[in-house]
């Protein structure tokens, strides 16, 4: 199994380009299932193996795909011939629960394996399937498969999310977009991946307002036709090198990025004490020799994305004093905690809370990725930690999410290779 060695490094330096982004593509693959002919085209789809794994169980519904010259991806869905998502494929990621609103509005069926992902918390899917048996599809859980049903189109309605869901709002979207009347969608997510599925949806024909806001109207409509649509920007992705930049005291300028969409980093890394610059759709961060402590407390978007939150963490334990991280979206997503211990850290957990005591320095040390965001945390802990090698096993979590993380960072002069 693949491993990935970091030696301490000099500080970053140069520019970087962020690829699209994988919470915005998976979405946008599975609303193609919504156009019944035609050839859909993508592009700014980062390579990852979610998308690779998407893609897989689309090809078992009937679906075709090709790529051009140009890298777009072209995506056909005129001829379904299944309505199943098994649990191979579905058990290694949660996203696979998006296909289950567009099959059923295009399909009037589906069967779904329970999702499998990342170990940081439970992410029930309660509040998609009751938004759906609000649309009239009738329900049922069996032999760990979600098998719903729809007698002809589903119906408009009017429904409240009891917690803020972004792939719930996004399923619940993409089944409306064809229902019978108007459906509202109240206390929805408002991350920038919905606004940007709610423009791909409408270059199909949608009828969406409201998408960025908490209340989103959509107009059903009888049919769509295909897309031609780019992906946004990847803001995980920026906001990890941003990090890495402040960390390592470097100098990196985060090309095709989108800041609006970064902007509750860029006020705790301008707080910590690097200077950040914007320019159009690059952003410039500079680190400084000391890092001042942040409190952190992570919350839907606006808020610190609990994406950000690990890496973060990363930051703080060579900040000058003490930090506190308040953790308020995922129950489990302090387990990368122990193994920063491992390199030196100081870090003390009560509850939903860590207290954070900022060292001089961390030490090499061979540790294991529990998580995608994980991952990235230790991976910027080896970029500073001294004492030789810091060896991060069981990176596939970071394949995941990250499109050629190690390339980039060699390209920024990181001391990073992947060893079997």
């Amino acid at each position: 199994m693949d491993k990935m060695v970091i030696e301490r490094s000099a500080p970053l330096n140069g520019s970087v380009k962020v690829s699209g982004a994988k919470n915005a593509a998976l979405p946008e693959l599975a609303a193609t299932l919504l156009a019944s002919s035609g050839w859909h085209s993508l592009s700014n789809i980062p390579n990852l193996k979610d998308i690779h794994t998407l893609k897989r169980i689309m090809e078992g519904f009937g679906v075709s795909f090709s790529s051009d010259a140009a890298g777009i991806l072209k995506i056909f869905t005129g001829n379904l011939n299944s309505h199943e998502a098994p649990y191979d494929l579905v058990k290694t990621m949660r996203a696979s629960i998006l296909l289950l609103g567009p099959l059923l509005a295009r399909y009037g069926k589906a069967r779904i394996s329970l999702p499998g992902g990342c170990a940081i918390g439970e992410r029930p899917v309660n509040l998609h399937l009751d938004a759906l048996s609000a649309m009239g599809a009738s329900i049922t859980l069996d032999g760990g498969y979600i098998e719903a049903k729809a007698n002809g189109r589903l119906k408009g309605t009017d429904f409240f999310f009891d917690i803020v869901t972004v792939t719930g709002t996004e399923n619940i979207m993409m089944a409306a977009v064809t229902a019978e009347g108007k459906t509202v969608l109240r206390n929805a997510a408002l991350e920038p991946e919905i606004t940007d599925l709610a423009k791909m949806l409408a270059s199909m024909g949608a009828h969406i307002e409201g998408a960025g806001t908490d209340t989103i109207v959509i107009e059903g409509v009888s049919e769509l036709k295909p897309a031609s649509h780019t992906v946004i920007p990847d803001r995980i992705e920026a906001g990890t090198f941003m990090i890495a930049a402040a960390l390592t005291g470097g100098k990196v300028i985060i090309e095709n990025s989108e800041p609006e969409h970064s902007k509750s980093l860029m006020v705790k890394l301008e707080q910590a004490g690097a200077d950040i610059n914007v320019r159009g759709n690059a952003i410039e961060v500079c680190g400084k020799d000391k890092i001042e402590s942040v409190d952190i407390k992570t919350a839907p978007y606006p808020g610190f994305a609990t994406d950000l939150q690990a890496q973060f963490m990363t930051l703080m334990c060579l900040a000058d004093g003490w930090s506190m991280f308040r953790e308020t979206v995922f129950e489990n997503r302090f387990i990368h905690v122990s193994e920063l211990r491992r390199m030196g850290a100081d870090i003390d957990i009560n509850g939903n809370q860590a207290l954070v005591r900022g060292k001089k320095k961390l030490l090499s040390a061979p540790v294991m990725a529990t998580d995608l965001r994980a991952s990235a945390s230790l991976v910027l802990a080896g970029l500073v930690a001294e004492g030789g090698r810091t060896e991060v096993h069981r990176i596939y979590h970071l394949d995941r999410g990250y499109d050629k993380l190690e390339e980039k960072f060699l390209k920024l002069g990181a001391k990073i290779w992947r060893e079997v």
